[in-house]
């Protein structure tokens, strides 16, 4: 009766720690983000108002994060985001780190057409018999120079760690499995370590 009892208490401690620990992770997170946020803009409150206000740098950063939202959907907003991001790529250093942040920013972006992942995929990688989770990226054709025979490549994106850094693998069309499963799911897919994927995947419909 007793090991019954702690067996039970034991399996229910359990379960709430697994149910817990994701919770009090994003806190944490969230925490620290708004923290860090805050830190760099309290300072400037400060010399205005002479005393310390908890809390005001992070929500003047998302007012700030807003604002600039609403400047750059807009026609005259995004003529002066160009122009300031002429500017930065003048800059020699800032040049080449400002384009590799945009650049991967911009892939995870659902409003972005033109650079975005474009289909979530599964490829034979790293070894034959082995697969994996990938980003369509883009497609592109190989040529021979001394045959001329030309071949069609598919660009994918295999993430190697967590979501952010990866290998760029380029394969044939015919071993791209297209599944139907959509961007911001497989993007759910890989930074939960394959635990959030479906028990059976469908392929894509044309």
């Amino acid at each position: 009766m007793g090991n019954s009892i702690r067996a039970t208490l034991k399996r229910k401690f359990i379960a709430g720690l697994f149910v817990s620990i994701p919770a009090i992770i994003t806190v944490l997170v969230i925490g620290k983000f708004i923290s860090f946020v805050d830190d760099l803009l309290e300072p400037v409150y400060f010399k205005i108002l002479g005393y310390h206000t908890r809390g005001l740098g992070f929500i003047s950063a998302l007012v700030l994060i807003f604002l600039v939202g609403i400047i750059s959907t807009n026609v005259f907003g995004k003529k002066i985001i160009g122009y300031l991001e002429n500017i930065f790529l003048r800059l020699p250093v800032f040049k080449g780190f400002y384009t590799a942040v945009k650049q991967l920013v911009d892939a995870f972006s659902p409003d972005n057409q033109t650079s975005s992942f474009k289909k979530f995929v599964v490829i034979e990688y790293p070894r034959r018999g082995s697969y994996a989770f990938g980003f369509l990226t883009k497609e592109c054709t190989i040529k021979a120079e001394n045959s001329g025979k030309e071949s069609c490549l598919r660009v994918v994106y295999v993430p190697t760690n967590n979501l952010y850094l990866g290998e760029i693998v380029m394969v044939h069309e015919d071993a791209v499995f297209y599944t139907d499963i959509p961007i911001d799911e497989g993007i759910k897919i890989i930074l939960s370590g394959g635990i959030a994927a479906p028990i059976r995947i469908g392929e894509a419909k044309e």
